[in-house]
């Protein structure tokens, strides 16, 4: 394990004895894989009690990484203990965030991904280019799916080269 993947865990620990002391309940630290792509820095698999770390974004980030993916990851999985299913950066979540934690309760990331995006094709709607990822763009291909743009609701047409 590498110290910064060491400095992730310690992390964690220390969200687990604050939440632990909190709600004055004990948690048990959660299995911590480096194993998350792509532009996700981490997620929080909630019945596997695990959190999943992108490790290109951790090394690229590593203060920031450490002190806000690790709690916000860790909130996910408390959230999910003491109240169940609910909305994933719902008020229960955010509260974690807030109070436990003492973090603002941003729901993502505001990393650069250059180093992690993936290669992408140019799509056309009726006012600008959209860039689809090739899970996307296979999907259309095999005319499985249609997107449309958000903005002006027309459907996205691949730019011919």
């Amino acid at each position: 394990m590498t110290p910064l993947q060491q400095a992730s865990v310690a992390k964690a620990q220390q969200c687990i004895q604050q939440a632990s002391t909190f709600f004055n309940r004990p948690f048990s630290l959660p299995a911590i894989n480096f194993i998350q792509r792509g532009k996700i820095a981490g997620t929080a698999r909630l019945q596997d009690w695990e959190i999943r770390i992108n490790p290109i974004l951790l090394e690229e980030n590593q203060h920031t990484f450490v002190n806000e993916v690790i709690p916000h990851e860790i909130a996910h999985l408390i959230t999910f203990k003491l109240y169940g299913r609910v909305k994933p950066h719902g008020k229960e979540w955010q509260g974690i965030m807030n109070q436990v934690f003492n973090l603002p309760a941003r729901t993502t990331h505001s990393f650069s991904v250059e180093s992690v995006k993936g290669k992408t094709f140019p799509y056309r709607c009726k006012c600008t280019t959209h860039e689809l990822t090739v899970r996307r763009h296979n999907r259309v291909q095999r005319k499985e799916t249609q997107y449309l743009c958000r903005q002006c609701q027309s459907p996205l047409k691949m730019v011919k080269k």
